[in-house]
């Protein structure tokens, strides 16, 4: 689109706008209201953006952040899942307006992700606006001159215009500190700022997300409150969405080799003042090839990321009773040692009944978490005792037995579906969402005691609670 008739208006702002008159002040008396008829709370895309509201994104730079926009922006404007995120009653008019980046640079990461999903110019037909600052288009909607603070009221008049008159849903400002003259740490007038925002999206009943970065890039988890400059922006907004990167033990815990961690990426809302919070959601940043290289082959073509929805592997995924059964039974034949780094580590056995691979990184991990909830559940054990060297060293053992048919393994439990009747010998929720470490087959659930062996009086003491 062009953003001619929102530049004519900007010309004519004035540099000051104007008091209200002061008004009388009253206290109003609530009338109470019947629930059923409090109009719902309109939702656009996910739990993530709500009608008449201001959301942020907050994330350090090189991380994401405009290829998850670009995602969001497409799945909007088409009505589709694209990311995992409902976009409640169809396809959505959004505008991005970038004040740090050019038209191509931005095209390019639209048009990426357009190709990776296999989307045309007709899916978005009257549905996308892209303004780009590096163009002509940039936008101030304060300044401070000679030392007075001003809301260029014209301007923010100008946007609620252009927004009804387009029936725009989203309209998302990368980055809020290029859409204002102001001092960025300055809370009274950052609150101002936001404040105006806020009027602008319930005037033109869109949501308006303002794109900030961090204080400290790579100082951490990144929360609502790392943030730069003034609280005020995140106070005054509905949702506050973090953008992290896989933290290394976990990117250890699942395999993931270091070079391939900074390609997943969590959002997480950090506020959710007015909706349950959310689990982090997970995305996987793929590299997709434009084909835009010159037709002598001589130099490649850009290759551009693009976000897709990404689920943490269920380490338990295929495994049965049956091949914990297995997995006992061969534990129970060795002198198996719990540390990972010895050379008669229980994970020997465990990786040779499910024919997993002890070099792959990702297996090894796999089996590590295995172990790890197996023993914390009672299945097995860990006991100190000699070796034979008669220093004390730390054991596996066979805990709790499992009365189930020990399964014969052909090969990787990856090729192998589950017998219906066959319940899962544990589940582990997807790990970075705030889950616990192993729950039931059926959550909540506990198995019948005579999946266990023993005293009636051990069982009753037992807090076994996932499936044996």
């Amino acid at each position: 689109m062009t953003a001619t008739p929102i530049r004519d208006r900007f010309n004519q702002a004035e540099a000051a706008s104007l008091p209200q008159a002061m008004l009388p002040i009253s206290a109003t008396p609530y009338v109470w209201r019947d629930p059923r008829t409090i109009p719902l709370r309109e939702w656009i895309y996910g739990r993530w953006f709500l009608r008449g509201t201001v959301a942020c994104l907050v994330a350090p730079g090189g991380v994401g952040k405009t290829t998850l926009i670009s995602g969001t922006a497409l799945a909007m404007a088409t009505g589709k899942s694209l990311l995992g995120k409902q976009v409640w009653g169809g396809p959505k008019r959004v505008w991005l307006w970038n004040l740090e980046d050019d038209l191509d640079e931005l095209s390019r990461s639209i048009q990426a992700a357009g190709n990776h999903y296999g989307l045309s110019g007709n899916d978005v037909a009257g549905q996308l606006f892209v303004d780009s600052a590096m163009e002509g288009q940039g936008l101030c909607t304060a300044v401070e001159t000679d030392g007075q603070f001003k809301l260029l009221a014209p301007v923010y008049e100008a946007l609620t215009a252009e927004l009804v008159e387009r029936g725009i849903d989203m309209l998302v400002v990368d980055p809020f500190v290029s859409s204002h003259e102001v001092e960025e740490n300055a809370n009274s007038k950052i609150d101002k700022i936001a404040k105006a925002w806020g009027r602008v999206a319930k005037a033109a009943n869109c949501v308006i997300v303002l794109v900030h970065h961090t204080s400290k890039a790579g100082s951490g988890e990144v929360t609502a409150m790392s943030a730069r400059g003034a609280v005020a922006l995140i106070n005054a907004a509905r949702s506050a969405l973090v953008i992290n990167r896989m933290e290394p033990d976990a990117a250890e815990r699942l395999g993931i080799p270091e070079d391939e961690r900074r390609r997943y990426i969590s959002v997480g809302d950090d506020k959710h003042n007015r909706a349950p919070a959310e689990k982090a959601d997970w995305y996987k940043l793929v590299s997709v090839e434009l084909g835009n290289g010159p037709l002598d082959g001589l130099m490649p073509g850009d290759n551009i990321g693009v976000a897709e929805p990404w689920t943490a592997p269920n380490p338990f995924d295929n495994i049965t009773v049956g091949h914990l059964a297995t997995v006992q039974l061969a534990v129970s034949e060795g002198a198996w040692k719990e540390d990972f780094r010895a050379t008669a580590w229980v994970g020997t056995p465990v990786a040779q009944v499910l024919g997993l691979d002890l070099d792959d990184k990702a297996h090894k991990a796999r089996v590590r978490t295995m172990l790890k909830t197996w023993i914390a559940e009672g299945a097995l054990k860990v006991v100190v005792r000699k070796d034979e060297n008669r220093q004390d060293k730390k054991f596996v053992e066979v805990g709790r037995w499992v009365e189930a048919q020990p399964a014969t393994v052909a090969g990787s439990v990856a090729e192998q579906s589950v017998a219906p009747s066959q319940k899962a010998a544990m589940l582990q929720s997807p790990p970075y969402r705030g889950s616990t470490i192993a729950t039931a087959a059926t959550v909540g659930s506990e198995l019948p005691h005579s999946h266990l062996t023993g005293s009636p009086s051990d069982q009753a003491g037992s807090n076994i609670r996932t499936v044996f």
